[in-house]
């Protein structure tokens, strides 16, 4: 089981883009961690997370434009960016713990990240 993350692409300055992320199997838990950036030539960063009881917290570069949620029923999270701009562009990364059963049908406690998406902002 891998998560897998969707939405991004190329958008003008001032869009929108909306980014999701589940796994790519069934699983029995799914906790949301994080959604992480990382721009050509800069370190990976944090740009939200949420934390069990729903609490948030966003990079103050993303402040009033980007929100993290989760659904828990679908075992998904998102992350939604609004007036985006060209230092938003990067390759985004979500982060999560699940729990699954393996080929031998072991319970697997995993922390996972996506393999990225790319986020392109043009000005």
């Amino acid at each position: 089981v891998q998560l897998q993350a969707s939405g991004g692409g190329l958008v003008q300055a001032g869009g929108s883009l909306s980014l999701s992320c589940a796994p790519s199997g069934s699983v029995f838990r799914f906790n949301a961690r994080g959604w992480y950036r990382q721009a050509p030539g800069k370190e990976r960063e944090l740009v939200a997370a949420i934390t069990a009881d729903g609490s948030t917290n966003y990079a103050d570069s993303v402040k009033g434009r980007f929100t993290i949620s989760r659904d828990n029923a679908a075992n998904a999270m998102y992350l939604q960016m609004n007036s985006l701009k060209p230092e938003d562009t990067g390759v985004y990364v979500c982060n999560a713990d699940f729990l699954y059963k393996d080929y031998e049908d072991q319970f697997v406690a995993l922390n996972a990240w996506g393999q990225g998406t790319q986020v392109t902002v043009s000005s």
